[in-house]
């Protein structure tokens, strides 16, 4: 069986997100994957992200992590998201860079791959639901292939019971959640496995 190759795609402006990139990345690794962990490119100004103290210390914080590029969507046989909820859905700088692959999915070099996404925000009902679906909204119009984690394990009602992908509160993110997104990231590994055989 092949390795799968699994992009862990993220965004994070206080540094929830970036925790469960760092930890869907070690759970990838440990069911056998081939890892990229990459950020997207911040599209808010210099000057605005400085005005914040806690934005400018995390932009910081992931300053070794590589931008994603159209080149890591192309390579990996599945992806792993990871955003905050903004007014229920993505946040813009993700949005962005989903908006920069239209020639890789015009080529069709986006189907046939593994997809599951996670979240933050700022409460419960902040839009968490709904962001992790408008990203598999947009996976199925690339022709991807939806792995929710469902109610597969018991990790998934430790942490509210969201059948669509691991959810938290901003700054939530505690050993509940490291489990939960360690089930989600090794299901995503073996069903990737599975389809690239």
């Amino acid at each position: 069986m092949a390795q799968p190759k699994i992009a862990i795609i993220f965004y994070s402006t206080y540094g929830t997100n970036h925790a469960v990139a760092l930890a869907a990345a070690e759970a990838a690794r440990d069911a056998g994957a081939d890892v990229r962990l990459r950020r997207v490119p911040e599209t808010a100004p210099k000057e605005v992200v400085e005005t914040q103290d806690a934005w400018k210390a995390q932009m910081d914080k992931m300053g070794d992590i590589p931008e994603a590029t159209a080149d890591d969507m192309e390579w990996a046989d599945g992806y792993f998201f990871s955003t905050p909820t903004r007014f229920g859905v993505a946040a813009s700088q993700l949005r962005a860079f989903v908006d920069t692959l239209g020639g890789l999915w015009g080529a069709g070099k986006l189907a046939d791959k593994t997809f599951t996404a996670t979240t933050s925000a700022q409460n419960p009902h902040g839009g968490q639901e709904a962001t992790i679906l408008s990203l598999y909204t947009t996976a199925m119009h690339w022709g991807a292939i939806i792995v929710a984690p469902g109610f597969t394990d018991q990790s998934i009602y430790d942490t509210g019971g969201n059948p669509y992908g691991f959810s938290t509160n901003a700054n939530g993110f505690d050993d509940a959640g490291k489990a939960a997104v360690a089930h989600q990231a090794k299901r995503l590994v073996e069903m990737t496995a599975k389809i690239t055989g």
